[in-house]
């Protein structure tokens, strides 16, 4: 058996997209039985440093985390109007719905050598109070957008 490519199988995250966090937020939190998660802010381009093909990007999204299970999360996203993103692009060609699934990694600059290596390419990176984010394009091998998530 070969070793995985990014070296863990476990999905940590499922990201959807969403037009309105609060009013989808709330329909999860019903359906859960749990509390509406506080909805933050990502960071401006000046902390996030957010890339979106490998150009400065200045756009941010409101999101909620719904734990839901001992290290899986429901991720909701509500981009900006700023095109220059990865949720921005998808929400507005595919519609509110499934968007990643996301892995926790080690050595973030090296995952994003291998994805590449094996033709799923960089979408967009950032940074958040402690760790970094990498999306990428593996629609054509995996049939979705994979997101690398590297805590310090």
């Amino acid at each position: 058996m070969k070793a995985p490519l990014l070296g863990t199988e476990v999905v940590t995250q499922i990201g959807l997209l969403v037009n309105d966090i609060e009013k989808t937020g709330a329909k999860f939190a019903e359906f859960l039985g749990v509390d509406m998660p506080e909805v933050q802010m990502t960071g401006t381009m000046e902390e996030a440093e957010t890339k979106y093909m490998g150009k400065p990007s200045e756009a941010r999204s409101k999101l909620a985390f719904f734990h839901v299970g001992p290290n899986v999360d429901i991720e909701l996203i509500e981009p900006d109007k700023n095109p220059n993103s990865t949720w921005r692009h998808d929400l507005d060609q595919n519609g509110e719905g499934f968007h990643h699934i996301a892995f926790v990694i080690k050595g973030m600059k090296e995952k994003i050598a291998v994805l590449e290596a094996n033709g799923m390419p960089l979408l967009q990176t950032g940074e958040y109070t402690g760790g970094r984010y990498a999306y990428h394009d593996a629609t054509e091998n995996l049939k979705l957008v994979l997101e690398l998530l590297e805590n310090d």
